[in-house]
C-alpha cells in the first residue's frame, strides 16, 4: 500500500492533530516516538506539505493540515464505527479512561454525584477533566482526545451532537452580613456594590462581564478572576458581590455562609448540555457515559 493510502499514516496525522506532541501521539498509538516521526516524514512526502512545524508550544499544523484534518478525522471515525459495529460496553469490568471537558463549576456540581455513581456501576473506569479554555476543544474532540464536554459551550456547533441537561440562570452571591443580603435588592443598590467578575475563558460565561457592563456596573470592577472556584472563599470574607449560576450558589451558600439573591433586572438564561463528536456517536462506551450523565443530571434532577 503506498503512502497516500496507508491508514496507519492517517492515524498518526490524527493523533498529532490532537496531541501536538510526537511523544504524546506515540503513547496514544502505542508506538515509539521515532516511529511517529518516520510516519510524519512519509506523510510529508505523500502530501508535499510540511503538515506540522515544531514550536516551543508543540507541533503546530500548517494551513494545509488544518484544511484536511476534519475530513481525515471523520473518515477514521466512520471506519472505527463500522469495525466496532454494535460492540457492547461492559461498565462493571471496563478499565476505560474517559476525558471530559468541563469548567471548575462543572467539577463542583457534577463530579461528586458522577464519581459516586461510577464507584458502583463501573468501579475500574477512570475520569480526567480538562478545562475547555486550555485546549482547542473542537480538534481535541474530533481527534478523540476528549470524549465529552459538559457546560455552556456555544462554540460547539457543526459536527457535534448535544443533549440538554438543564437550563440555568444567574444570581447575586454575597456574604450573609453584606448590606445587600437584607431588604429589597434594587437595581441601584446592586450597581453601587463592589463586584467580582469571573471571566471563565472558553465557556459562555465569558459574556458575563459584558452583560454586567451593559446593566450599568461601573468599570473598573474590584476584582476579576479566571475561574469560579475561589469565589466563595473571597466573597465570604469581603464586601464583594459576584454574579454566578444558581446551582453554584446552591452549593456554596450553606458551606460558606453566603446569601443568594435574584438579580434586580432581566438577565438571559443559558443551557448546560453534554456534547460529543460525530466520531463517538455510535461508540458504546461514550454512549453509556452520556446516558449516565443524562440519567443523573437531566432537568428536574440536578444542574449547574
Amino acid at each position: 500500500m503506498n503512502d497516500k493510502l496507508d491508514l496507519n499514516l492517517l492515524r498518526v496525522f490524527d493523533a498529532l492533530m490532537t496531541d501536538r506532541q510526537v511523544a504524546a501521539a506515540a503513547r496514544r498509538l502505542g508506538l515509539s516516538a521515532p516511529a511517529v516521526s518516520n510516519a510524519l516524514a512519509r506523510l510529508r512526502r505523500a502530501t508535499g506539505d510540511a503538515l506540522f512545524t515544531r514550536t516551543p508550544g508543540g507541533m503546530q499544523p500548517t494551513a494545509f493540515a488544518q484544511g484536511i484534518a476534519q475530513a481525515i478525522s471523520a473518515s477514521l471515525a466512520t471506519i472505527e464505527q463500522s469495525l466496532q459495529g454494535h460492540a457492547r460496553f461492559e461498565p462493571a469490568t471496563s478499565r476505560r479512561a474517559f476525558r471530559i471537558a468541563m469548567s471548575d463549576i462543572g467539577e463542583v456540581w457534577f463530579l461528586p454525584t458522577l464519581v459516586a455513581a461510577l464507584r458502583t456501576a463501573a468501579p475500574q473506569v477512570t475520569l480526567t477533566t480538562v478545562r475547555p479554555g486550555t485546549l482547542e476543544l473542537k480538534e481535541a474532540m474530533a481527534g478523540g482526545g476528549v470524549d465529552l464536554a459538559i457546560g455552556w459551550l456555544p462554540e460547539l456547533g457543526a459536527g457535534f451532537h448535544q443533549r440538554r441537561l438543564f437550563t440555568q440562570h444567574y444570581v447575586a452571591l454575597m456574604a450573609a452580613g453584606h448590606p445587600l443580603a437584607k431588604g429589597r435588592l434594587t437595581r441601584e443598590r446592586f450597581l453601587r456594590a463592589r463586584h467580582v467578575v469571573v471571566q471563565a475563558a472558553g465557556t459562555g460565561h465569558e459574556r458575563v462581564a459584558a452583560l454586567l457592563k451593559r446593566a450599568g456596573v461601573a468599570e473598573p470592577v474590584a476584582l476579576r478572576l479566571p475561574h469560579f472556584v475561589a469565589v466563595p472563599y473571597i466573597v465570604s470574607e469581603s464586601d464583594l458581590v459576584v454574579t454566578v449560576p444558581q446551582k453554584m450558589a446552591d452549593r456554596a451558600a450553606a458551606a460558606f455562609g453566603l446569601v443568594a439573591r435574584e438579580l434586580p433586572f432581566d438577565w438571559p438564561t443559558f443551557e448546560v448540555n453534554v456534547f460529543w463528536h460525530q466520531r463517538a456517536h455510535q461508540e458504546a462506551g461514550n454512549r453509556w457515559l452520556r446516558e449516565t450523565l443524562a440519567r443523573l443530571f437531566a432537568a428536574g434532577r440536578a444542574g449547574v
